[in-house]
């Protein structure tokens, strides 16, 4: 059984109702894949917080040992805590309350919603993933908090998804009235697209991670999110 250390838990500065205000706010959401990051230093990633660049950052590590992956959500929650970023951690309920995050992420095949808020109570934040228009209306019905829809295009990090197009984010407009961010190989190439389909938040991964300048990759997002 993983040890929960005591950490500054983000909950001693981020009530439930700040939280929600933040997510409803948020338009920038970056996947920190751990594979996909390797190890590269989190400088540029932090100083895009700091610049108000970023909005969630979930830690994505399917892989690495669980202990590791709570170290590494330690530093991510303790860096953040402070801040205006909402830290999200994908598939590890018990991780959440042990690192000071703000809250779950969820796919499909994981752990139900309900059976998420039983264990995490009404002041975490849970997400989940979905890949059609009555997937996001039975999440949206099961008291989700938020939506990640897609992959809209084919992405290298869920090489095994087909893409579900534009025409679903069409769909979603009035009928989903949680936050919902459209995801997959999403960058500047294409991010007017998807503004122009209805959706006011993306999330994004690999135009950013892989990015020169992470810092700036973030920023020009921002500014056309704006």
């Amino acid at each position: 059984m993983l040890r929960q250390p005591r950490v500054l838990n983000s909950l001693d500065i981020k009530s439930m109702k700040s939280r929600k205000r933040l997510l409803r706010k948020s338009q920038l959401y970056l996947i920190l894949d751990k594979q996909t990051f390797g190890k590269r230093s989190l400088k540029n990633i932090y100083a895009a917080v700091s610049n108000g660049k970023i909005d969630l950052i979930q830690l994505r590590d399917k892989q690495s040992a669980k202990a590791a992956v709570l170290n590494l959500a330690i530093k991510l929650s303790q860096q953040l805590s402070r801040t205006k970023t909402l830290f999200i951690i994908n598939d590890y309920v018990d991780l959440v309350v042990a690192s000071g995050a703000d809250g779950l992420h969820l796919g499909q095949d994981d752990l139900p919603i309900n059976e998420a808020r039983k264990i995490l109570g009404k002041d975490y934040i849970i997400g989940i993933s979905c890949h059609s228009l009555a997937q996001a209306l039975k999440a949206q019905a099961e008291g989700a908090d938020y939506i990640g829809i897609g992959p809209v295009y084919r992405t290298a990090t869920k090489p095994d998804y087909k893409p579900i197009g534009l025409k679903i984010l069409r769909q979603l407009k009035g009928k989903i009235k949680i936050p919902y961010f459209a995801i997959g190989d999403i960058g500047l190439k294409n991010v007017q697209e998807i503004i122009a389909a209805g959706a006011k938040r993306i999330a994004v991964c690999r135009e950013i991670l892989k990015a020169d300048n992470q810092e700036e990759a973030a920023k020009q997002l921002s500014k056309i999110l704006k």
